[in-house]
Formats: structure tokens, sequence, C-alpha cells
């Protein structure tokens, strides 16, 4: 960039990157504690988001960093394998994600039904309300959906000093106070303070409050040395990687995260009039800010649209803006970490509590049904397998579903044989796609055909026909040949390659098609 085009962006891009630190600081630490890791771990991939990522994103306004729609499996596999196991899972993730990139498959981790999509991040929304409501109270959370909604009673009752002894309700009026200000400002926020995050101004004022009138709540924890929060990866830890599970889990994070960023930098590219995203460009920068978290024991990051729509919305039109916001959370770190010290726990879970029914999307379950009641289906499917499972079932069963639904619509066939004008003709009308499910229904209506006549096949109507269905007519023209029956495939709409397949394949000939 040319100094006078630097000197002209640098203001707005200041102003803007001022606003993405501010959106994302408690959502980086909030995170961080739903993922079940300490709150730096969050913000030092939020640096790494911005200073690393932002240079070289091929979507130069999403902003990058740890997301919610990891949390929950990050919680499984720091429960399962441990926190020092998070390491090489996140390099072998980031690895394939910047292999993927290069080989330019950006386009393929796309290729998502918006049903499992939207299915999966309302499960994950589900999942996150029911873990950090315990963390509004002051208590931690269960190692599954079930167990966190189970458990609830007897941790609202521990809360209340009345019934349990516990001073809970304190953290649970903070977290509470938390959502009613993101909410209402959400509602109520003047034009002119739109660049203003209700998340930040909720954590603030719980902050102010708790400080205020010394309430005996849980406060982040965040060492004053950003270098004691990291867990460099040692050569040994790779050896884990031989671990079928862990190959699986850094499959799981790489799919997951890929899918994610570039559905977050499409919706991204529908936000603004300026430079179009690189998918492939952009898939390798994830994969290298994922395999440098892998390095340091931090959290996977995506491209996260929160941040990203704050951004444009500043007025952001560089990647100046996403590298900015992460100096900004680097030097707050580094120089104000006593800030952080102060926040209490309970108002970043009530932040992530407002994130995770936000993602339980039901205008998006609702516009599904304009595509019928499979999707909407598949959506619900994923969501309750993901809350009653785990993630990775839950995506496996929302894919599972889509496939199903591609197989039905691909086996539908309409048969029909229609008595021509011309004595002694025939077609075999057949309008879908003709595939090897459809090969007891074709020979039954074949069946019924009087010997000795010429039963004319047109395909134009077919979208596809598979090679057990075209045996099958040709079969059975050779087999009636000896009855005076004759077989003319009408081959017109097809491309060429099955016409000469079935020129060289048979010795039945291709007609005009008729009617």
């Amino acid at each position: 960039m040319r100094a006078a085009q630097l000197k002209a962006v640098l203001p707005r891009e200041l102003l803007a990157s001022v606003v993405v630190f501010l959106v994302a600081l408690p959502l980086c630490m909030g995170i961080a504690i739903a993922s079940g890791m300490p709150p730096a771990k969050g913000l030092i991939t939020g640096i790494i988001g911005g200073l690393v990522v932002g240079w070289l994103a091929g979507s130069p306004l999403q902003v990058s960093g740890p997301a919610a729609g990891l949390a929950v499996l990050v919680f499984e596999l720091v429960r399962q394998h441990g926190m020092l196991m998070l390491g090489p899972i996140l390099l072998l993730a980031g690895f394939l994600q910047l292999v993927a990139g290069r080989l330019r498959l950006g386009c393929w981790f796309r290729v998502t039904a918006p049903a499992v999509v939207y299915g999966m991040l309302a499960g994950i929304g589900v999942l996150i309300v029911l873990s950090q409501i315990h963390v509004m109270l002051d208590g931690a959370p269960k190692p599954s959906g079930l167990d966190n909604l189970a458990g609830f009673p007897a941790a609202l009752v521990e809360a209340i000093p009345t019934l349990g002894g516990g001073l809970g309700w304190q953290a649970g009026v903070l977290g509470l106070s938390t959502m009613l200000v993101m909410y209402l400002w959400d509602k109520l926020r003047p034009q002119s303070l739109r660049f203003v995050p209700g998340a930040l101004l909720g954590v603030g004022l719980a902050t102010v409050t708790s400080l205020v009138l010394a309430l005996q709540v849980k406060r982040v924890e965040v060492p004053e040395n950003l270098a004691d929060a990291i867990d460099w990866l040692r050569p040994s830890d790779l050896l884990n990687l031989a671990d079928p599970q862990l190959l699986i889990a850094a499959f799981a994070v790489a799919f997951i995260a890929s899918a994610e960023t570039l559905l977050s930098a499409a919706a991204v590219d529908r936000m603004h009039s300026g430079q179009r995203s690189d998918f492939d460009k952009e898939l390798s920068a994830q994969g290298v800010g994922n395999m440098l978290c892998g390095l340091v024991g931090a959290l996977p990051m995506t491209g996260v649209i929160v941040r990203s729509s704050a951004n444009v919305q500043a007025g952001a039109t560089t990647r100046l803006s996403a590298m900015f916001h992460g100096v900004w959370l680097l030097g707050f770190v580094l120089l104000l970490s006593s800030v952080l010290q102060s926040i209490p726990v309970a108002s970043l879970a009530g932040v992530l509590v407002y994130t995770g029914i936000k993602l339980v999307d039901l205008k998006a379950f609702k516009a599904l049904g304009r595509y019928g009641r499979m999707p909407m289906f598949t959506y619900a499917a994923t969501a309750l397998a993901i809350i009653f499972t785990d993630l990775l079932t839950g995506v496996l069963v929302g894919f599972g579903l889509t496939l199903v639904k591609l197989a039905f619509k691909a086996s539908r066939l309409k048969v029909s044989l229609i008595d021509l004008p011309q004595d002694g003709e025939m077609e075999l009308r057949l309008i879908g796609a003709a595939t090897f499910l459809k090969v007891p229904a074709l020979t039954q209506v074949l069946s019924t055909v009087p010997a000795g006549t010429t039963v004319h096949v047109p395909l134009n109507n077919l979208s596809y026909i598979d090679h057990s269905c075209l045996e099958l007519l040709e079969e059975w023209g050779r087999a009636n040949a000896a009855k005076g029956s004759k077989l003319v495939i009408e081959a017109r709409g097809l491309k060429r390659r099955l016409e000469g397949r079935i020129r060289m394949t048979t010795g039945i000939g291709s007609a005009p098609s008729i009617g």
C-alpha cells in the first residue's frame, strides 16, 4: 500500500480496529472459559488471529479468533485428553487446512447443506447455554449437556443462601444483568453509539458494580506475564497423534473450523462492496493460524461473524483493522492485565449465554420450511444429536440425512408405457433419474409390452441414467428381437458420449424423439 493511500485510510482503520477490539476482548475470554481453558488462552488466539491471520487473510475484512462454534468440541477434547493434547490436535488440524488451501479445495468446505450448518449452530448454542448457566452461578460445567441440565436445580439451590448457604446468587445477578444490558443495548442503542458493543458495556457495568459492592464472586485469572500462559508444544506430544481418536479430533476441528470460516467469509462479502474473498488463501491463512495456536497451546480459531460484521459496520476497508485489533489485544494484556483480573467470570458467562441463545436461530428454521419438511427435520435432528451425544456425531447425522435426501431424490423415476398413434408402436416414458434402484419397476413395465411392438425410449426427460438401467434396456431389446419386438433408444438431449456408447455397445439404433 502506498504512503498516500495508507495516510488516507489509516484513521478509519484505527477507529474500526478499536471497535473490533472492544467486541473481541470479552468474547475471547468468555469462549476460553466455555472451552474449559484459561481466559489467557483465548486472548492469545485473538492476538494470533489479528497479527498473523489478519495479515495473511484471503478475506481482508474478516476477523479471526476463538469461536463459540468450537467451544463445545474443545471442551470435550480437553475433558477427554487433557489441555496439553490440544496442541498436537491443532497443529495437525492447521496443517490439513493449509494443505487444503494450497490444493484449492476451499470451495468444497462450503458444500454444506444450510440445514446442517444451522442445526449445528443451534445445538452448539444450547450446549453453551446449558454449560454457562452453571458458570453464571460460580459453579463448574458438567461433562455433557444432559448432565448440565439435570444438575442445574441442585446448582441453583446451592447458590441461594437460605437454601444451600452459597453466594452463587451474587454471580447469577451479575450474569443476568450483563445479559439484560446486552439485550437492551441491541434494542435501544442510539445510531450515534452503534459502534459501542453491548458485550463490553454489560461486562464493564457488572465489573464496576461487583467492585463497588465488594461482591464475593470468582474473577478472571490472567497471568501478569503473558509468556506464563504459553504452553509450548513438546516434540514428544506429537507421538500421541498415533491415537486414532486424536486423528479423528484433528480432522473434525479442521473441517468444522474451515466450514465456519468460509461460510462467515461469504457472509462478510455480502456486507460490503470492496475486495471479494479468496477462499483458498483464507483457508491457508487459517491453517497457519491454527498451527501457531497449536505450537503455543492456545484455542483453535476460525473466521468469526460477530467481530467481522462489527469490523465492516465500523467502516473498515482493508486488512489493517483486523491486524490492529490484535495489537490492541496484545497491548491490553501486557499493560493492563490487572483490569482483566477484576472482571467477574459470571459476567463473561452471561455474554456466552446470550450468544448461545442467539445461535438458536428460529427464523432460519422457519425459512428452511420453504424447501420442504426434510430440511427442517435435518436441522432439528442435527441439533438434538449434538445435544444428546456430541458435536461430531451430530454433524455426521446431519450429513447422513442430507445424503439420504439426495439418494431419495436421485431414485425418483416415473415410468409409463404409452400407446402411440402408429400401429404396433409404444413409448416407454421415463421422467426423473433412472438408477439401479428402479430396475425392478422398469423390468415389470417392460414385461407388459406385447410381442412384435416397437418401443421408443426417449431419454430427454431423464436427469440421469446409470449403467444398470441402460443395460436392462439393451438386454430387453436383444432378448425380444426374435419375437419381432424392437427397442429404439432416443438419446437426444443426453451427452454425445452416451449416444456413442449406445451405438458402440448394442445394435439398437438411435432415432429422432417422438411425442
